[in-house]
């Protein structure tokens, strides 16, 4: 299977400039080809997975990947898809973005392999020493008016109520100079990006054409998108981010693992390096029983172990083990908070368990677990009441700051699902 095959299969293909050209180039040997990022903040987000994972498809196939940091046009902002103007960002900001995201791609591409070793760019570095007029004069010609305003990411915005600003409206052209730039510099024959770049994209080969007088191409990939076509890679807490700081490793893997059972073939296609057979074989067992789950948690260790490396995937595995009554072993404090997140939490002074502690039916009144002490009793003698997850049988026992998880959590089951973590202060 070629690489463009395999892009296919995985529905990573929406459009070519030039599809049967494209195939007899690659056929004859290894591209280089770039996809470009603004560093509007100082992560990429699982929205940007895709087009670096797309780039490391092609490396692996033995071609040669840049991606392209856009210091100069992440001044500018790209109006495709958005409804308004982008806030500007200073040039220490976007400094500092590039530098931390850099770390990020290097779990995503190679940078020291062999023979193809991938490469990182900033277009300011080529950018910032042309002169206005320069810019104008070298590549603004080339570019008809008419042409430009009936790019679709130009026409939506005219008609809008915030309209566009010549800094945005001016966007394809930095673009575009920068597909120059690397076809005129590093032979770079072919550019990829979402669907709604392909103004951008084709802006870039026309450039070349008319200037270099040489062949390129643009390759497009469909946007990934929810089952009711909202934008993929959000959550109501926000953005699912590959710093692990902004998205922990067990909240990543519980993004993918629980993803809607509608998208999660498609996901498990487009996300991961596991070949075809073995994704169609899960794909069998997810339509004879999708309550098991195997697609979604294939889906989940792959890209999480791919993002993170595999020893945040086996805290992430064990995290959520634990509100499926596992032991809370050796986990982190952060990994611990992670889980309790999605639990309710009362609070409780930490006296009421300082020398002889609180009685447990007490404490599970407390935490909303039995409507009475009676009751509380009753459920401890019925082997039903966990406590940090070991099951108490004696309705006397009294919980102590003994008991406390990281020195301030316990952690209340009732039955097998229902929890309630007492935070201590």
């Amino acid at each position: 299977m070629t690489i463009l095959e395999d892009l296919q299969w995985r529905g990573l293909y929406a459009d070519c400039t030039d599809l049967e050209a494209l195939t007899q180039r690659l056929a004859q040997g290894p591209v280089t080809l770039y996809c470009g990022f603004d560093p509007t903040g100082d992560s990429l987000h699982v929205g940007h997975l895709v087009p670096q994972l797309i780039l490391r498809r092609f490396q692996l196939a033995g071609h040669h990947a840049i991606t392209l940091a856009g210091g100069a046009t992440g001044m500018v902002g790209d109006p495709s898809g958005k409804s308004a103007e982008r806030n500007l960002l200073t040039p220490e900001q976007l400094a500092h973005n590039v530098a931390a995201i850099k770390l990020q791609l290097a779990r995503l591409l190679d940078f020291s392999a062999g023979a193809n070793p991938a490469k990182l760019v900033n277009n300011a570095d080529w950018t910032a020493p042309v002169s206005f007029l320069d810019f104008l004069r070298d590549i603004g010609k080339h570019f008809s008016l008419n042409v430009m305003l009936a790019k679709d990411s130009v026409k939506s915005r005219m008609s809008s109520d915030s309209g566009i600003s010549f800094t945005e409206f001016s966007y394809q052209l930095l673009q575009a100079f920068d597909f120059y730039h690397l076809r005129r510099t590093n032979s770079c024959e072919l550019q990829i990006g979402g669907s709604d770049q392909w103004g951008n994209i084709t802006a870039g080969t026309d450039l070349i054409r008319k200037k270099l007088d040489q062949p390129a191409w643009g390759l497009t990939f469909p946007l990934i998108t929810k089952s009711d076509g909202s934008k993929f890679g959000k959550t109501e807490g926000g953005a699912v981010w590959l710093d692990p700081k902004r998205t922990s490793p067990y909240k990543f893997y519980q993004f993918f693992v629980n993803t809607e059972d509608a998208k999660a073939v498609e996901y498990l296609r487009k996300f991961t390096f596991l070949p075809r057979e073995e994704i169609e074989a899960l794909e069998a067992k997810h339509l004879a029983n999708p309550g098991a789950r195997d697609v979604h948690k294939t889906l989940a260790r792959e890209v999480t172990k791919l993002i993170h490396g595999p020893d945040a995937l086996d805290a992430a595995l064990k995290a959520s083990e634990v509100l499926f009554g596992a032991e809370i072993g050796d986990m982190s404090e952060e990994t611990f908070r992670d889980v309790v997140d999605e639990v309710p939490t009362k609070p409780l002074e930490r006296a009421r368990l300082e020398n002889a502690g609180t009685s447990l039916p007490d404490l599970l009144v407390h935490a909303g677990l039995a409507p009475s002490k009676g009751q509380a009793r009753k459920d401890v003698e019925g082997g039903g009441i966990y406590l940090n997850n070991v099951r108490v049988g004696e309705s006397s026992r009294a919980v102590t700051t003994a008991d406390l998880v990281f020195g301030r959590y316990i952690l209340l089951r009732k039955g097998k699902r229902t929890y309630t973590v007492i935070s201590v202060a």
